[in-house]
């Protein structure tokens, strides 16, 4: 099944908006995983998780500020049953 998340032209400013909102969403789960965890390989996996995103968060945001013009979100979540 797909569910089409996003899909449509934003500015720079929505762009940066709306992908600190989805990327909050994922960073905020792993924590919430983290405090409830008692395994220190399951803490440390999610750690490099959260640590990956804001890395990727990171650099999208300094190349969409490094432009002026719209940007196109497509964003399609493929959930396998």
């Amino acid at each position: 099944m797909k569910l089409q998340l996003i899909d449509g032209t934003f500015s720079p400013a929505e762009t940066i908006e709306i992908l600190n909102q989805l990327f909050h969403v994922k960073i905020k789960f792993n924590e919430e995983k983290i405090k409830n965890c008692i395994n220190e390989e399951d803490i440390k996996m999610r750690e490099r998780k959260i640590k990956f995103l804001q890395k990727n968060l990171d650099e999208v945001r300094t190349k969409i500020m490094s432009g002026s013009k719209d940007i196109h979100i497509e964003g399609v979540i493929d959930i396998l049953i």
